[in-house]
């Protein structure tokens, strides 16, 4: 048995205006006392096929962390998507303690950012507009 269980990731401040940071309230269970800290990452996957693409956007270190249930708000210093305004899905992959991956279960939430319609691709409005909008969750 894994020696961390992640329980739940909800997004929170959603939906929210288009630039505001993403935060994530994370749950999780310690089956044993870690005297060391668990690293967790909010990776973007910038293609499916490979991990070449892939950069970490934020890492906290937690712990150490006793036995128990625990909780946390990760909150992504910069929002990937108001920066980079390409990017129309991201995907969120939690990593447990990323030195000992085999102790850990991940929990691999697949969010989805929705532009409201103004933004979709044919409608989108004056790149100076788009902090007005606000972004969904799902």
């Amino acid at each position: 048995m894994a020696k961390v269980q992640v329980l739940n990731v909800a997004v929170l401040d959603n939906p929210s205006p288009f630039g505001n940071p993403f935060q994530f309230e994370i749950t999780f269970e310690c089956m044993e006392d870690l005297p060391e800290d668990l690293e967790w990452k909010i990776i973007y996957v910038g293609s499916a096929e490979s991990e070449e693409y892939d950069q970490v956007l934020d890492s906290v270190l937690v712990g150490p962390v006793p036995a128990g249930r625990h909780m946390f708000v990760f909150q992504l210093q910069r929002n990937i998507l108001a920066s980079n305004p390409r990017v129309t899905r991201f995907h969120i992959n939690w990593e447990g303690c990323a030195e000992r991956m085999e102790d850990s279960e991940n929990v691999d939430p697949s969010s989805n950012s929705m532009l409201p319609p103004s933004c979709l691709p044919g409608k989108a409005p004056p790149m100076g507009l788009l902090p007005d909008n606000s972004m969904d969750c799902l």
